[in-house]
């Protein structure tokens, strides 16, 4: 798909797993027609039910500006971005909302009132990002974690990243995800702490530490999505060339891969920050209002799987 056509609806499938009433939604500091109108699209799509925490006007001003009606949403007042964030939060920790949404602020302000020791929405678990993608190049969703949020993780924060995205991928109906340690290279080498790293997960994963998935790893990413290439390298795997999971060894390369699936694969992209004592839709400022609904679908989908019957 070129960029700027309309998009077809790739996560349709979604709403099938999405739990009803919607969930209320803190949308942060929305003053842009693109966080706007993908709250409102979540809200059509019955996913979120959108409270708007920012400054009235300004927000006002940018839906009369994408001639967009949120004159029957709840708004919550906050002067700037900084206290939209704070306030945001705070409703989230008190319940008072179930999911965060991103809007026109950048990752680093939302996320810095997200992990506050006092008064934050830590838990016992490491937060992290996972983008949920469909590409024609691909047969079916393809999960990448860490590619938004943990810039060098080290091998405990990895732990979590994994377990946080074995537990989407359970939530959008992979009973058991392959889940593929990626690194340069196949072999366990102590030059590149990576390939030590992925051993290590691998084995936790036989111990118990990680749960619901099947890991392998070090795999280089041709080994991880292509059967042709462990033929050629004689590698015997259950992960390797069907991965339904790819651990990126730190933020760059998981940032740089799907953004490269996003742009020359044509993919659409969902992306959702997991560990929080709440969802985090976590939103790149030029996704489209789908992509952002869709976001907001991973978050309702995975309620509904925390939700279901023991």
């Amino acid at each position: 798909m070129v960029r700027g056509e309309t998009a077809r609806d790739p996560f349709a499938s979604l709403l099938d797993r999405v739990g009803r009433p919607a969930h209320r939604c803190a949308v942060v500091h929305p003053v842009d027609a693109l966080s706007l109108s993908g709250a409102l699209e979540a809200q059509k799509l019955g996913l979120i039910a959108p409270v708007l925490v920012g400054h009235r006007d300004k927000i006002m001003a940018a839906a009369d500006a994408a001639a967009l009606d949120v004159s029957r949403l709840e708004f919550v007042e906050a002067p700037h971005s900084h206290a939209a964030a704070d306030e945001a939060v705070r409703l989230a920790a008190g319940g008072g909302v179930s999911i965060l949404m991103k809007g026109h602020i950048a990752t680093s302000e939302l996320m810095a009132a997200c992990v506050r020791r006092e008064g934050g929405l830590r838990t016992q678990r490491r937060m992290s990002h996972v983008f949920v993608l469909e590409t024609p190049a691909w047969p079916k969703w393809i999960l990448i974690s860490d590619g938004a949020l943990n810039i060098a993780p080290d091998l405990l924060t990895k732990r979590w990243i994994t377990q946080n995205a074995i537990d989407l991928a359970n939530a959008l109906g992979i009973d058991t995800p392959l889940t593929a340690i990626l690194s340069a290279t196949e072999l366990v080498d102590p030059a590149i702490t990576s390939t030590i790293d992925a051993a290590a997960l691998c084995k936790m994963a036989d111990r118990g530490q990680i749960l619901g998935g099947i890991l392998d790893g070090p795999l280089a990413f041709d080994l991880a999505i292509s059967p042709e290439a462990a033929l050629a390298k004689g590698l015997k795997s259950p992960v390797a060339g069907a991965a339904d999971i790819l651990i990126v060894p730190g933020i760059e390369a998981g940032n740089m891969l799907a953004k490269q699936l996003d742009y020359l694969a044509g993919a659409e992209a969902a992306g959702i920050i997991l560990g929080a004592k709440v969802p985090i839709v976590l939103t790149s400022r030029a996704d489209s209002p789908a992509e952002r609904a869709a976001s907001a679908a991973l978050a309702a989908a995975y309620f509904a799987w925390q939700d279901r019957p023991a």
